[in-house]
């Protein structure tokens, strides 16, 4: 059953596991242009950095409205010539793989995750 009440959040946590050595170039990326390049088509994005457990993966956390929100923000993002003519090859060439895992969190818990992984964010 999906949580249609106000106050509540659909995260989408997506985990990358990065080739040898593109740690750094996918960070000052993701910091540099990606996340504000996200920010500014509207996405909520509520925390990004290094994984805490495993020196060759990173993450990104977003969050949405609901499923509906997440595929249009996301088809809108991902086929547009920004996303397309900007960072996408320097990303795709850096990641080995990576998956996505959507889960609800109540409006404090996702501000709860932005403020205590802030300190991830680069």
């Amino acid at each position: 059953m999906t949580p249609l009440a106000a106050g509540r959040r659909l995260l989408e946590i997506r985990t990358y596991r990065l080739k040898p050595g593109a740690m750094q170039g996918l960070q000052d990326a993701m910091r540099e242009v990606v996340v504000p390049m996200l920010q500014r088509h509207g996405m909520d994005v509520v925390a990004h950095g290094r994984s805490d457990h495993e020196a060759q993966t990173c993450f990104l956390v977003r969050s949405y409205k609901d499923r509906s929100a997440l595929e249009s923000e996301q088809s809108a993002f991902y086929a547009s010539q920004a996303w397309k003519q900007g960072p996408r090859a320097l990303l795709i060439d850096r990641i080995e793989t990576y998956v996505n895992t959507l889960l609800w969190c109540s409006d404090e818990g996702v501000e709860a995750m932005r403020t205590l992984n802030a300190e991830q964010t680069p």
